[in-house]
């Protein structure tokens, strides 16, 4: 999966998006009410079989968008996208928007954002391993594909709408990270200067957050076990060794008042590891404290605020049914949150 998964709906409900215990749907389960028990999983997108990959973004209305690969024909995939308005009611159909290059099987992993007019961009590897984008349009349906150029892309795709309401998306290859950035709304991300070496980056540790109202924090994980800051404009920041070696969960939110990053990541031990400081200070440092029992390998974290605006983590561990387990922040001062509850 690739963006958070578990999203604030408009009407405050959390959501649970997950792929189907058989891996070829799409299931979502709702809070019945904030804070309250979880609905059955329902499926998305109605009766199409997908490929177990999932890209999910939310835009500032609420609405949840989803973008997937799909067999179309023997060794031949294409993208379809969803929305999902309303979190007790079902999400719109799957939708084809096609192939970065007409036609073949699938290229690679997917990521998608939504701008401040409410617009998907979707961004995916092309079969050079090129970044290729293609956007809802203005009026209705979807612009053409555009090729963004870069070469030779590993790992995860990276995505992320700024305060501005633009785009910015980051693409691993040989070179360095490079980034591609929006200049005006609706415009075509274009890469800029600004590039990270990449020789010690792990592939599958990059997540990205809007931390200003100008910029956007890379995060990622380096060989040597370090959790790296990276805004562009600057050389990379050392926060604190890395809890584990995944991408990290991140959410801006506030602790005593304090605009903080929160930090969350499945540590060695299993078990969930947090860390915050404040926003852009990583000069400040960070300390990482252990929760919870410890999880299998491919367990996946998130970070929310539920409809009170408390902080809310999960995990959801894939195989059978699926389990997902919640924290919430408590009322103490600080980030101190409650026991961990299985949620369904």
């Amino acid at each position: 999966m690739n963006g958070d998964w578990l999203i604030r709906g408009r009407d405050g409900r959390l959501c649970a998006y997950a792929h189907a215990p058989d891996g070829d749907a799409v299931v979502c389960r709702v809070e019945r009410y904030p804070a309250g028990p979880w609905t059955e999983p329902r499926r998305v997108g109605g009766d199409q079989r997908l490929h177990p990959v999932l890209a999910l973004a939310r835009a500032d209305s609420g609405y949840t968008h989803l973008v997937s690969w799909r067999p179309t024909a023997p060794g031949e995939s294409g993208l379809v996208h969803s929305t999902h308005f309303q979190s007790h009611l079902a999400a719109l159909d799957w939708s084809p928007i096609g192939h970065p290059n007409r036609k073949g099987d699938r290229t690679g992993p997917v990521a998608v954002t939504v701008d401040a007019q409410g617009r998907a961009h979707v961004f995916v590897r092309n079969k050079g391993g090129g970044v290729s984008m293609r956007a809802q349009a203005e009026k209705g349906g979807w612009d053409p594909w555009q090729d963004l150029r870069s070469s030779r892309g590993r790992g995860r795709l990276v995505a992320v709408t700024g305060e501005s309401g633009l785009v910015t998306v980051y693409n691993l290859t040989p070179g360095g990270v490079r980034r591609f950035t929006q200049r005006e709304p609706g415009g075509t991300p274009t890469m800029d200067d600004a590039v990270l070496p990449s020789a010690t980056v792990r592939p599958d540790s990059l997540s990205a957050l809007a931390t200003s109202s100008g910029g956007v924090t890379l995060f990622y994980v380096d060989e040597d076990g370090g959790l790296y800051a990276w805004r562009g404009d600057g050389a990379p920041v050392r926060i604190t060794d890395a809890a584990g070696d995944g991408a990290p969960a991140a959410l801006r939110c506030r602790v005593d008042d304090v605009d903080c990053t929160l930090l969350a990541q499945r540590a060695r031990s299993g078990r969930i590891a947090f860390a915050a400081y404040p926003t852009e200070v990583e000069d400040a440092g960070a300390w990482w404290s252990e929760s919870g029992d410890p999880l299998p390998a491919d367990s996946l974290v998130a970070l929310a605020e539920d409809a009170q605006g408390r902080v809310v983590a999960a995990t959801y561990v894939p195989g059978g049914p699926g389990r997902m387990f919640l924290t919430r922040r408590g009322d103490e001062k600080g980030l101190a949150l409650e026991a961990w509850q299985r949620a369904f």
